[in-house]
C-alpha cells in the first residue's frame, strides 16, 4: 500500500485550481519573522503577509484532521496550490502537559474512540505515523508543511481535547475547570521549546477565544503578559500572538492600557469575526446598515490597533462554502471589502473537509471547509478564486514598486476595475492586472499618469472614460452606511452607482438598498477604493496613437 492518493483525486485538485485560480503567490522563505509597526516582516525587512488556513488538530483524537483521507504531503501541497502560505495549526493544552495522553500512539488514540475506519485510512495514506506518539505525529505534520514551504502558527485552541467553544465548557478563561494558568504557561513553554529550531514555525497564538463568566480585563493582562514572556523566553524567534475577550472579538481595553512586555518587535494581536457573531442580522437587516455597524464594531474593538502600530491577525473568519447561506454570503461581501482595504493578515476557517469525530458524529461534513468531505476535491473553487486577491499584499515594507495609487476593488467577485481599450467598456479583472487610479480631493477617479477620469453616462449604460473631469458625473463618492456604493450625479441631478453585470462589465445604475429594505442585496454595487504600492502587470499602453487621436477627435467633435 503506497502513500500516494488515487491519481484521479490528485489531478482533480490540481486541475480545479489551475483552471480557476490565477494568483501571485506571496514570496516566503524559512526565516525568522518580526514586526515593523503594523507589518510583519522577514529578516530583510520585507513584508510577509500571513495568508493562512486553519487546520484542526485539537479534537479528541488529537491528530490533524484528514490524515485518514490523504497523505500529509498531498494535503500540504494542496494548501500551497490554493495560494495559502501559512497554516494556523491548533493544539490542545493537555497534549503537551499530560504525559499519558502525549505518549499514546496514533493507533491507540483512534482505537480508544472506536474509529476503526480511520485507522484503515491512515494505514493507506499515512502509515508512517500510525505507531508514532501523538506528540511526534503533531511534529510530523509541522515537518510536512515545512517541506512544502508552508509557515505554521501554533494555536493553543483549548485545554481538554474536544470541539470549541462555549461559555461553559470549562476551557474558557483562567481558573476554569480545565484552564489552570500555571499549567497553561508550562504548556506554552513546552511547545515553544519543542519547536525552537523548526524554522517554518513562525508564531504562537497563546490562547483561542477567551470567554465565559470569569473573564475580566485585569486577569487578561496578568496572565497574557506572563504567557507572552514565557513563550519569548523559551523561543525568541517566534511571533507572540495575543487574543482578546468575548470569543476573541474584543481588544478595546488596549486603547487605554497598553500591554507591558520586556521584549519588542514580536507582538501581534488577533481577532475573530463570523456572520453569526451578529446573529441573523445579515439576513434579517438591511445589508448596508449591517455592514456599516459591523465594520465600526471591528474597528472599535480591534482594528484601531493597526493605527497604534501593531499587526492585526484576523485568525478566524469564514463562510459556508456551499454558497446557500444568505447570512454568510452578505457578511462575506462586507468582510472582504474590509480585508482588502486594511490589508491585514488572516487565517480562513477552515481547511477541514470532514472530521474523524466531532461532537459525537463520525465523519462530520464541514461546510466551512475549503476541502470537500473526502479531502480530494475543492469544495468551492470560485470562493478560492475570490479570496486570491487578498492572499498577496497590496502594500508594506519592500513593496514600494510604484508610487501609491488606488485600485477599485469589487468584493463580490474579488476582482478590480480595468480597461481593455478606449472603445471597450470598463470591466472587472484580476487586481494584479487592473489599472492604477488616483482619487483626488475633488472626488475624481483618474487613471494614473493620464488626464482621463471615470464618468457616469446614463442609467443602464457602461461607465466611461473622459477628459472633461469637472462636471458632477466625474465625481465619485462612497455613500450608504456601508461606504461601499460609489455614486455619481448626472447633470439632471440623478444619482447613479457603479454596478456590474453578468459579464463583469462595469456600468452605472440606480443605487440599490439605500432605504431600510431588508430583502435587498446590494452586493453587485459594492466597491472599495483601496491603497496599493504594487506594480500593476498591465501590458497595454494607454497612449496608442491611433486610438488616442480617434478618441480625442470624437470628444472634441461632441463638444463643438
Amino acid at each position: 500500500m503506497g502513500q500516494s492518493p488515487p491519481t484521479s483525486c490528485y489531478n482533480n485538485i490540481l486541475l480545479s485550481i489551475f483552471v480557476t485560480i490565477l494568483i501571485l503567490l506571496p514570496q516566503y522563505s524559512h526565516a525568522t519573522l518580526s514586526t515593523n509597526s503594523r507589518w510583519i516582516v522577514n529578516e530583510g525587512g520585507q513584508r510577509v503577509k500571513l495568508s493562512c488556513v486553519n487546520w484542526v488538530s485539537h479534537l479528541e483524537v488529537m491528530v490533524a484532521e484528514g490524515l485518514s483521507k490523504q497523505p500529509i504531503d498531498t494535503i500540504s501541497k494542496s494548501i500551497t496550490n490554493m495560494g495559502f502560505n501559512c497554516v494556523r495549526l491548533t493544539w490542545p493544552l493537555f497534549l503537551f502537559t499530560n504525559d499519558s495522553l502525549s505518549s499514546l500512539t496514533v493507533r491507540q488514540s483512534f482505537s480508544n474512540l472506536g474509529l476503526v475506519e480511520s485507522i484503515a485510512g491512515l494505514q493507506v495514506n499515512n502509515p508512517s505515523i500510525l505507531d508514532l506518539s501523538l506528540l511526534h505525529a503533531y511534529q510530523a505534520v509541522v515537518s510536512g508543511l515545512g517541506n512544502n514551504n508552508v509557515m505554521v502558527i501554533l494555536d493553543n485552541h483549548i485545554s481538554k481535547p474536544g470541539w470549541c467553544c462555549s461559555n461553559f465548557d470549562g476551557n474558557g478563561f483562567f481558573g476554569d475547570q480545565y484552564f489552570n494558568p500555571d499549567l497553561w504557561i508550562q504548556g506554552l513553554t513546552n511547545v515553544a521549546t519543542t519547536f525552537i529550531n523548526v524554522t517554518n514555525v513562525v508564531g504562537m497564538s497563546l490562547r483561542n477565544e477567551l470567554r465565559g463568566p470569569k473573564q475580566n480585563v485585569n486577569d487578561w493582562y496578568r496572565y497574557m503578559q506572563k504567557g507572552a514572556e514565557a513563550v519569548h523566553a523559551a523561543n525568541p524567534d517566534v511571533l507572540v500572538i495575543l487574543s482578546g475577550l468575548n470569543f476573541d472579538k474584543d481588544l478595546s481595553f488596549l486603547r487605554q492600557r497598553p500591554i507591558n512586555l520586556t521584549f519588542s518587535g514580536k507582538l501581534v494581536f488577533e481577532i475573530h469575526r463570523y456572520s453569526f457573531t451578529d446573529g441573523k442580522s445579515w439576513e434579517t437587516g438591511n445589508p448596508n446598515q449591517v455592514c456599516g455597524q459591523v465594520v465600526n464594531d471591528i474597528m472599535s474593538r480591534g482594528g484601531f490597533l493597526l493605527d497604534q502600530g501593531y499587526p492585526l491577525f484576523v485568525s478566524e473568519f469564514g463562510a459556508d462554502q456551499r454558497g446557500t447561506n444568505v447570512n454568510d454570503n452578505r457578511y462575506f461581501n462586507c468582510f472582504l471589502g474590509l480585508a482588502a482595504e486594511l490589508d491585514f493578515d488572516w487565517a480562513l476557517w477552515t481547511l477541514v473537509g470532514s472530521y474523524y469525530l466531532r461532537e459525537g458524529v463520525v465523519g462530520l461534513n464541514e461546510v466551512y471547509g475549503v476541502m470537500d468531505w473526502n479531502w480530494c476535491d475543492i469544495r468551492n473553487s470560485s470562493f478560492l478564486k475570490r479570496i486570491s486577491t487578498v492572499q498577496s499584499p497590496f502594500q508594506g515594507p519592500g513593496y514600494n514598486e510604484s508610487r501609491s495609487h488606488k485600485l477599485i476593488f469589487h468584493p463580490m467577485t474579488g476582482l478590480c476595475v480595468r480597461r481593455i481599450s478606449f472603445f471597450q467598456p470598463l470591466e472587472l479583472g484580476p487586481c494584479s492586472e487592473s489599472d492604477a487610479w488616483d482619487y483626488t480631493p475633488t472626488k475624481t477617479l483618474t487613471l494614473t499618469g493620464t488626464y482621463f477620469c471615470l464618468q457616469a453616462d446614463k442609467s443602464g449604460q457602461p461607465a466611461k472614460l473622459g477628459i472633461m473631469c469637472t462636471n458632477s458625473n466625474s465625481k465619485w463618492q462612497a455613500i450608504s452606511d456601508s461606504k461601499m456604493h460609489l455614486s455619481s450625479k448626472l447633470q439632471d441631478g440623478t444619482n447613479l452607482c457603479l454596478d456590474v453585470d453578468s459579464k463583469n462589465v462595469v456600468f452605472t445604475n440606480t443605487c440599490k438598498c439605500l432605504s431600510k429594505d431588508k430583502t435587498c442585496d446590494p452586493a453587485s454595487q459594492w466597491f472599495k477604493i483601496i491603497d496599493s504600492t504594487r506594480k500593476q502587470n498591465t501590458t497595454k499602453s494607454f497612449f496608442q496613437s491611433k486610438q488616442i487621436a480617434q478618441f480625442l477627435g470624437n470628444t472634441f467633435s461632441y463638444i463643438l
